[in-house]
């Protein structure tokens, strides 16, 4: 994570709690369409790179999926597990930075990646998908953010994680793809691309807890700075926001398929 915020290291296990308790999941219609593009359907096999907390693999699993779940932040899987425990799922959790993957050719019948493909160094990794992964076996690619050119609360609480991190440069998303992510998946054949948009419910404690786990707050700051920042951001919710409000959202997903012959 030291390639990203002008050096700036980031990790993402400083953050797990937060991570867990307060950072939305895709809503069900989101899982819905992937059903029914073959996604997460009973059966099938899947590898969940950079599994954080295990957002997309408890719901694919949830749904008849038998999902293997990956990712470099111990403290990311610790929670995880217990939030898998929790809701009686099976589900094989491994630490490893998914560059070192190292699976029997063709385990899987997809791989997905949740808001993490652009931590991979994919020179390493798209070589191991690629065997590991069947003929015809899918990666997808998913994402879920804010919009803070269209959502007042947004654009301000990101304006106050820039004066505690400059370095942070995950602020001002325009909702477009960038083009570097094609280009790392030239191995793979796009299928199927969709974009929508949602408005997610929050609180002031919940949207608090949403950008305390946020890589610039806290994956990145030191926890007396992390706390200062959260007392800073309590009081210009105060301000700017009702008790209860929703943040405009955009959901994303890439479909690729893996063609060995």
């Amino acid at each position: 994570m030291d390639h990203m915020d002008n050096g700036n290291f980031s990790d993402w296990g400083k953050t797990s709690r937060d991570y867990a308790a307060y950072r939305p999941g895709y809503p069900e219609e989101f899982y819905d369409l992937l059903s029914h593009l073959g996604i997460g359907v009973p059966g099938q096999k899947i590898l969940d790179l950079g599994t954080g907390t295990g957002v997309l693999a408890r719901v694919f699993a949830e749904r008849g999926a038998l999902v293997t779940g990956v990712d470099i932040a111990e403290d990311q899987i610790r929670e995880a597990r217990r939030l898998s425990a929790e809701e009686q799922l099976e589900i094989t959790y491994t630490v490893s930075n998914a560059e070192n993957i190292d699976y029997a050719p063709d385990s899987f019948d997809a791989a997905t990646a949740g808001q993490s493909w652009m931590y991979f160094d994919t020179r390493l990794l798209v070589p191991r998908l690629k065997r590991i992964l069947k003929d015809r076996g899918r990666l997808v690619l998913t994402h879920l953010n804010w919009l803070p050119r269209r959502d007042p609360i947004a654009r301000m609480s990101e304006a106050l994680v820039l004066k505690f991190n400059p370095h942070w440069t995950g602020a001002d998303y325009d909702g477009t793809t960038p083009p570097e992510l094609m280009e790392s998946l030239a191995a793979f054949r796009l299928t199927t691309f969709h974009t929508y948009e949602s408005a997610l419910p929050f609180s002031r404690e919940s949207w608090r807890g949403r950008i305390r786990a946020c890589r610039g707050v806290g994956a990145s700051l030191p926890p007396e700075r992390v706390a200062e920042f959260d007392r800073e951001h309590a009081v210009l919710l105060e301000k700017i926001a009702p008790p209860e409000f929703t943040i405009l959202h955009q959901i994303v997903f890439h479909i690729f398929e893996n063609v060995k012959s």
